[in-house]
């Protein structure tokens, strides 16, 4: 469907070094990279001292997830969004629009809508070192590692935000005012940890992403989980069937989810990394990273391509 060849642009872009990112909300000290099988959290919580590297943003969210370095939170050149969580802290953004293609692609990635799947949102940032700078990309990206800060930055990270809601269960899905509230009594017993809210988009960091969607208007959803190690995937186009070690298994559809909410219009992938807490290794995470580009290329058309072949005879 492209000409671009995404092996070599991979491989290009891995061996680039990321521009500096240079707003001072974000600054946050360098450290070495880490490699290989890491760990993708601390045990310990996010320090609470005067300085004012810690209350940066970078500073808070390294000092929980052990394999995102600093230098690599620094480099990411994630801008606050304007919109914050419960507890404000910001959520951060990365859009890297492509100068190559008048009509890329445009994705929309996300890490960390469960702030107890660390891994996610590590794996986000692993992959923001990966782009392909502005001139050479056949993407449009939206990336937002960190969807909900306050469950990741809590004393002990838990799946819910800081209202004690499943952000994947507050999206306005058809007849969320009964079956929302309907699954979580009788499917889940009450969990607190899979609440749905009092309302559909009841949360700052739901709301404003429902927002975001509205806005950027994506041709692709990528929403990154653990810890069921599988693919996932709600849309009108064909899935995925393998990415690296990771193989389609869809995982049901639930009211209130991302997937159940975005999938009529926009297709959702969702990757559910095998652990919560570690990261797979560099070699795996590069054959996920890869393999995606890959099935993006071959499957998700751009906004020109859908209206191209609507305007053709015959099909409609």
């Amino acid at each position: 469907m492209r000409s671009l060849n995404f092996l070599a642009l991979l491989t290009f872009s891995i061996t680039c070094t990321s521009s500096v990112f240079s707003a001072a909300a974000l600054a946050a000290p360098a450290h070495a990279a880490a490699h290989g099988h890491a760990p993708a959290h601390k045990n310990n919580a996010p320090a609470a001292n005067n300085s004012a590297s810690a209350r940066t943003p970078c500073a808070r969210l390294t000092a929980r997830l052990q394999s995102v370095t600093p230098a690599m939170c620094q480099n990411s050149q994630l801008v606050q969004s304007g919109a914050r969580s419960r507890q404000g802290f910001p959520i951060l953004t990365r859009q890297q629009a492509s100068t190559s293609k008048k009509d890329a692609v445009r994705v929309l990635l996300i890490g960390g809508i469960h702030g107890d799947e660390l891994s996610a949102s590590s794996a986000v940032f692993q992959w923001m070192q990966w782009l392909p700078p502005s001139d050479s990309s056949p993407l449009h990206w939206n990336i937002v590692p960190v969807l909900n800060p306050d469950g990741m930055l809590a004393p002990k990270p838990r799946r819910v935000n800081a209202n004690g809601v499943d952000l994947n269960r507050n999206f306005p899905t058809p007849r969320w005012n009964v079956e929302a509230q309907r699954y979580w009594v009788s499917k889940t017993g009450r969990d607190p940890r899979r609440f749905p809210g009092s309302s559909p988009l009841s949360e700052p960091e739901s709301r404003w992403l429902s927002e975001e969607i509205k806005r950027f208007k994506p041709q692709l959803i990528i929403s990154v989980h653990a810890p069921f190690g599988v693919l996932d995937f709600d849309g009108p186009v064909d899935p995925p069937v393998r990415f690296g070690a990771l193989r389609l298994a869809p995982i049901g559809v639930y009211p209130g989810s991302l997937g159940a909410y975005s999938s009529s219009q926009v297709p959702v992938l969702t990757i559910e990394l095998p652990s919560a807490g570690r990261l797979p290794d560099q070699a795996e995470m590069r054959r996920i990273w890869q393999d995606m580009l890959k099935w993006i290329e071959q499957n998700i058309p751009s906004s020109n391509q859908v209206a191209m072949a609507n305007a053709r005879p015959g099909t409609r």
